[in-house]
């Protein structure tokens, strides 16, 4: 079985210090999660920009590039920005921070109820975005949160808006997503190519068994206090903590861990020197 790749969401668009006084907002301080998420085991970190003066979303250009800049310059972890649109709907302002030229970026293939709006991603933003992400040469994280998004992306790939092999991330245990079973993750599994990869986000107290899950199927996970401020119950959990966890999960069941560069070549991307 392949190495696993660790990604770590740190900061995500709604968790605040309130919540958790671990969540990383300022640009410095996710750059300094960034460092020990590698230290810890990760590959990947999946990057949000926050305002600092109230914590809010960010569609913020300068502060994701200033995110992007210390972390290429800090770690060798694979950058992956989101494209997200918590912050703000428009196309603009959501393919902007892609001319930073990360390797990775979030690409959500349909739209989805959270609790109470609707998180909107009509064909033509997403056939927008994945054009973008093509002509900067980077590789979309397919973000799957209803069956219908896995077709929704092949359908992309037949039209040569996306390369194979596909990169899928399923966002599992969200109210109005597809709920963290078992036999959700066996069905979305098997619905992808069999050339893809795949990574397992379980939401809240999902976190942990669905990544488990995921080590022993041979996909690959993503933690972090963007998905789960907890590390168990009624104990708030630091990114770097997480990460650590997980990792020696895999390592118990038998499965090592990547580092950023055998993560590339796992991905397919062009090595980074």
């Amino acid at each position: 079985m392949e190495k696993l790749i660790i990604t770590i969401a740190p900061t995500g668009s709604i968790p605040t210090k309130k919540n958790n006084p671990n969540v990383p907002i300022k640009p410095d301080e996710i750059i300094q999660t960034g460092i020990l998420c590698e230290k810890a085991g990760a590959s990947i970190i999946h990057i949000h920009a926050r305002n600092p003066a109230d914590e809010t979303a960010s569609t913020d250009f300068q502060i994701f590039k200033e995110i992007y800049q210390g972390l290429s310059r800090e770690t060798n972890l694979i950058i992956q920005i989101s494209t997200g649109g918590r912050a703000g709907m428009e196309y603009e302002k959501r393919s902007e921070r892609l001319s930073l030229k990360p390797e990775m970026a979030s690409l959500t293939t349909g739209s989805v109820n959270f609790t109470s709006s609707v998180y909107a991603n009509s064909p033509d933003l997403i056939r927008a975005l994945a054009k973008d992400m093509k002509t900067y040469g980077i590789k979309p994280e397919i973000e799957v949160f209803d069956v219908s998004m896995i077709q929704n992306a092949l359908d992309l790939a037949d039209q040569d808006l996306v390369s194979q092999p596909l990169h899928f991330n399923f966002v599992m245990g969200l109210k109005g997503a597809i709920p963290a079973t078992i036999e959700n993750l066996v069905h979305l599994k098997n619905s992808i190519p069999r050339t893809a990869t795949w990574t397992v986000a379980g939401i809240g107290a999902n976190q942990l068994k669905m990544c488990t899950h995921a080590i022993v199927m041979g996909g690959h996970v993503r933690v972090g206090l963007e998905d789960c401020i907890y590390f168990c119950k009624r104990e708030l959990a630091s990114n770097e903590q997480l990460v650590k966890r997980i990792g020696q999960v895999s390592n118990i069941i038998g499965r090592e861990i990547a580092t950023p560069d055998e993560a590339r070549e796992i991905l397919g991307l062009i090595y980074k020197k």
